[in-house]
């Protein structure tokens, strides 16, 4: 295993980490949602059973992809598939460019399949690997869909990262000719309009938004970063609000993964009623488990299980389709935003 390597995926979670705050905005506290006060329906009427890249899932939320790559990461993906496994959500590993580099890396992935066989595992790579990589990163860890991230922004600051972007061709090859459904996503700075349309021409369905709120890379980065400030992009991009009020555009030719800051079971309920088919979490989970251990966390996915039920049913609706019928409130700024849209 690449040791230069290595080491960067464990400063990510320790900067991660350290940066992690409860509060972190994500723009849903911008939106309100009005009560139901004859909601007229028993939680146990409540199905909230979607889809993940076209794929059934019986809970609308689960791991996105954090780590990988060193044996303390190792450690660390064990226990979240571990926790996975336990509560029936689906877990998607860190990025395995790494393990695609350097072969001996692959453990700290597999382990992931190790630990939930029967479960849902989404595997990642980074935009600028070819059909032949996914199909090693698919093989790997038995992988059921595979993420194809975005971060450009990232790499830029990061000293030792991509300068070269000629991503797309590459993407329309894979999504073309893989095996397994292909979600391309972004790493928490949202997916512009301009970027759904283009995805759009090279066939993809699948599409993570991931805004900015949650976990930050370009501050990570700048953490790391020595030989220059880079620091006036640390909040570029568009919050999760955003990015699904904008995707909106295209909601018809998309199924949207709503990522980026997502701390509790309204904030999920609410990005349901924006449109997204699924909720993807990574900071908070990895916060839990780094502080509670497996037991921690699956305490916390279990009690996001019933809250999420439990909005559902204090709203009324049967389903995520009805949870997508209410109106929502949108304070001034966001309301702003969405016009500027159009």
């Amino acid at each position: 295993m690449d040791q230069r390597h290595a080491h960067r995926k464990d400063e990510h979670v320790f900067i991660a980490e350290k940066q992690f705050n409860i509060q972190n905005d994500n723009g849903l506290d911008q939106i309100r949602i009005l009560p139901n006060n004859l909601p007229e329906i028993a939680v146990e009427e409540v199905d909230y059973s979607t889809t993940i890249a076209g794929k059934k899932t019986a809970i609308p939320f689960f791991i996105n992809a954090m780590s990988g790559g060193s044996p303390s990461t190792t450690k660390l993906n064990k226990k979240l598939a571990l926790a996975a496994n336990k509560t029936g959500i689906a877990m998607a590993t860190g990025s395995q460019s790494i393990a695609i580099k350097f072969p001996d890396a692959s453990a700290s992935f597999q382990v992931v399949r190790e630990s939930m066989p029967n479960g849902f595992v989404i595997g990642n790579l980074g935009a600028g690997n070819d059909l032949h990589s996914a199909k090693e990163a698919i093989k790997m860890i038995s992988a059921d869909v595979l993420e194809i991230h975005l971060n450009a922004i990232q790499e830029i600051i990061m000293p030792e990262g991509d300068r070269n972007f000629y991503w797309r061709d590459k993407i329309a090859q894979i999504v073309a000719n893989l095996d397994v459904p292909v979600i391309v996503k972004e790493v928490g700075f949202g997916i512009s309009p301009a970027t759904l349309k283009k995805l759009k021409k090279i066939n993809v369905k699948y599409v993570d938004l991931s805004g900015w709120g949650g976990t930050n890379f370009a501050r990570i980065e700048n953490q790391r970063l020595h030989t220059e400030n880079f620091d006036s992009l640390d909040n570029f991009g568009m919050n999760i609000a955003e990015s699904l009020i904008a995707g909106q555009l295209y909601k018809n030719d998309f199924s949207f993964t709503a990522s980026g800051g997502i701390r509790n079971a309204m904030d999920i309920v609410k990005c349901l009623c924006l449109g997204a088919d699924n909720v993807g979490i990574s900071g908070l989970f990895l916060h839990t488990v780094l502080k509670e251990d497996v037991a921690g966390l699956v305490k916390q996915i279990e009690d996001l299980k019933h809250q999420v039920k439990a909005i559902m049913t204090i709203l009324g609706c049967h389903n995520i389709s009805e949870l997508r019928q209410i109106p929502l409130i949108l304070s001034s700024g966001l309301l702003n935003f969405k016009n500027q849209l159009n």
